[in-house]
């Protein structure tokens, strides 16, 4: 692993593009990715770029000095669509919710504990220097950086200690696009709302405006575009009609059913949203694998008519002890036992698979204690110390469902602070795990339940491979089609007059 170093020696600086939204889910993250593949595939050494990320999707990425880092989900896509090995640097601060008032707060990669009880507005002038910083090497190093804000940069009531939005384009000076969701409706609205809201200076910094998810004829937009120019001096500069199949993952909603499987449906894939849900962007993959179905449940009747061959799966979770108990609520487990029971396939990924263990053991108060699921005879302990790393292995020799596995190396990564084992009780009574990667995976011995750390599992194409036949599209066909789509869909000569 290399060493990330922060010299500023080049007095050469990147240009910047940034992408700013008028509301969460306006198209930042796609847009922003669809340009780093853009500005890539014209010769260009690029760059993604954010301040701050809320979210509980993150991957393992090249650290400092040698260390493994988390960053956000959507930062790690939008460098490997800049062919750009992902660092923390491109997302500095990332903040895991935890709970509707608290979160984790990962700086440079690593968890900072005194960030993390600091009050959120104290936090900003804490933090600013280190994200200027990494912003300040990476345009060193690059000739574009493509940067994301957050939410809406016309939160007035946030603008004092901003750090993500007009902060970071003031201090890039960069050349801004204001995406709206058109779907939504409002969207002129939203728009010069947004403008309007912002002091002189900083409206000065948007360079265009972008209609996002339109549906119908572009034609029958006009004259608003031209209104909107004369009343702000910004030009409307793409129309992108609504995509529901780029094949990017969501960055922090559940799939959307219209974006199901065509065909016959041969497997079903119940995936259990419960509140503190993380990583749900891994499963991405398996919405275009022919013949498969996946679905979120949150009820026993949303996995009622599941038949044998049909998996529930137990995702990640950045609060699992609570988010066991939300899902003993719900009649879930007893819905997962039953389906366990008849023989159908259950897998825990993580978190997921610390509650398919028999305890839940807390003496650190980093989650809480509490009995599993009972459905594999493991134990885990809560450790202060935080599992972050890539992982490749190979599994051994697997049985039932999983049997396909049985030798596949799988590429991926680990985020969890339990460590889990067999439980030692159970084992004296002759209650024995498989263990089918160390210290990684587990599988019962009827061979239909199996629970992994690992994550990533079903972005491994040999995994995918082994469990379906199936070769699903690659990520770099999905870049480039969001990158032919934006050129598609923008004025001529608007993306590169914006690094001109």
């Amino acid at each position: 692993m290399a060493t990330i170093t922060h010299s500023t020696a080049n007095t050469r600086l990147a240009r910047c593009v940034m992408v700013l939204g008028t509301t969460s889910g306006a198209g930042k993250s796609w847009l922003t990715t669809a340009l780093c593949r853009y500005y890539s595939n014209q010769g260009l050494k690029v760059a993604p770029f954010k301040a701050q990320n809320m979210s509980n999707n993150a991957r393992v990425v090249e650290g400092i000095d040698g260390a493994w880092g988390e960053i956000g989900s959507a930062q790690y896509f939008q460098a490997l669509a800049a062919r750009a090995v992902p660092d923390v640097r491109m997302n500095p601060l990332l903040l895991k919710p935890e709970a509707d008032t608290r979160s984790q707060v990962v700086l440079m990669g690593q968890v900072s504990a005194e960030l993390t009880a600091m009050p959120w507005r104290g936090r900003s002038e804490k933090v600013w220097p280190q994200i200027a910083t990494a912003l300040d090497a990476l345009r060193a190093e690059n000739d574009v950086v493509v940067i994301e804000g957050a939410g809406s940069p016309a939160e007035i009531n946030l603008h004092a200690s901003d750090i993500v939005n007009m902060r970071v384009a003031r201090h890039a000076q960069a050349r801004c696009l204001l995406v709206t969701d058109i779907d939504r409706g409002g969207a002129f609205a939203h728009l010069y709302g947004t403008w309007a809201l912002l002091p002189e200076d900083e409206r000065a910094l948007i360079a265009g405006f972008v209609l996002n998810k339109f549906r119908g004829d572009a034609a029958l937009l006009a004259p608003a575009p031209q209104m909107l120019q004369a009343l702000t001096g910004v030009p409307t500069v793409a129309t992108i009609p609504m995509w529901w199949q780029h094949g990017l993952p969501e960055e922090d909603g559940v799939f959307d059913d219209r974006t199901l499987t065509a065909g016959a449906v041969h497997t079903t894939v119940a995936v259990v949203a419960y509140p503190r849900i993380s990583n749900l962007d891994e499963y991405q993959p398996l919405k275009n694998v022919p013949g498969l179905r996946l679905q979120w449940v949150r009820s026993p009747a949303d996995v009622a008519g599941l038949r044998p061959n049909d998996w529930i799966v137990l995702p990640g979770s950045k609060a699992t002890a609570a988010d066991l108990a939300w899902l003993r609520t719900q009649g879930l487990d007893q819905s997962i036992a039953a389906h366990a029971g008849r023989g159908g396939t259950v897998l825990g990924v993580c978190g997921g698979l610390q509650m398919l263990g028999e305890a839940l053991i807390d003496p650190e108060g980093i989650d809480g204690n509490g009995p599993g699921l009972g459905l594999l005879p493991l134990v885990t302990v809560f450790e202060p110390a935080k599992t972050v790393r890539r992982t490749s292995a190979a599994f051994g020799q697997l049985t039932g469902a999983w049997a396909p596995l049985s030798g596949v190396r799988a590429e991926g990564y680990e985020i969890h602070h339990g460590q889990t084992a067999q439980h030692p009780a159970m084992a004296a009574k002759g209650d024995v795990v498989r263990e089918v990667m160390p210290g990684i995976a587990w599988q019962n011995p009827a061979g239909n339940v199996l629970g992994v750390y690992l994550h990533g599992l079903f972005e491994d194409a040999a995994v995918l491979h082994a469990l379906f036949g199936a070769q699903a599209p690659t990520l770099e066909t999905v870049f480039d089609g969001l990158a032919d789509g934006v050129a598609r869909h923008f004025d001529p000569g608007v993306l590169d007059a914006l690094i001109a």
